[in-house]
């Protein structure tokens, strides 16, 4: 249960049930690409599940991470005794996760906006705000 910082000092209270925006929207901001295959690994496991539970994701790409909406990036990038990152970002994009790609970084980076993979775009802040609209869940990594 949630914690209500509307209390008396140390003492606990739930809020009420429902008090809080019920979304299905999850963010995933990633910043990193092959230089931390951990990071990508967790990002991706989480919003498999995520679609897996019926929510709609979109990965929120910056920095280093918008090579990941080019086509053969993910496919270098694995963990020992995880997933192939390959596979995970299939199963993301089969789901009908969204990739918005940072037009300030990819521009940036020089790269071809014609080349982004098809669940891809280049979105920034005000598409992810509409996205979020009265809530999401959000994930930093």
């Amino acid at each position: 249960m949630p914690f209500n910082h509307n209390t008396k000092a140390g003492l606990y209270r739930p809020k009420e049930a429902g008090s809080m925006t019920d979304n299905s929207n999850v963010v995933i901001n990633l910043t990193t690409g092959h230089e931390d295959a951990e990071k990508v690994t967790i990002a991706l496991l989480i919003a498999t599940a995520a679609l897996a539970a019926g929510k709609s994701v979109v990965m929120f790409l910056t920095k280093e991470a918008v090579r990941l909406a080019l086509p053969g990036y993910a496919d270098a990038i694995e963990v020992a005794g995880s997933p192939p990152v390959s596979k995970l970002f299939e199963q993301f994009a089969q789901g009908a996760g969204e990739l918005y790609v940072c037009p300030i970084c990819f521009d940036a980076r020089r790269l071809d906006g014609d080349a982004l993979l098809a669940n891809a775009k280049l979105a920034g802040a005000t598409p992810l705000w509409e996205f979020i609209g009265d809530g999401a869940t959000v994930f930093s990594y």
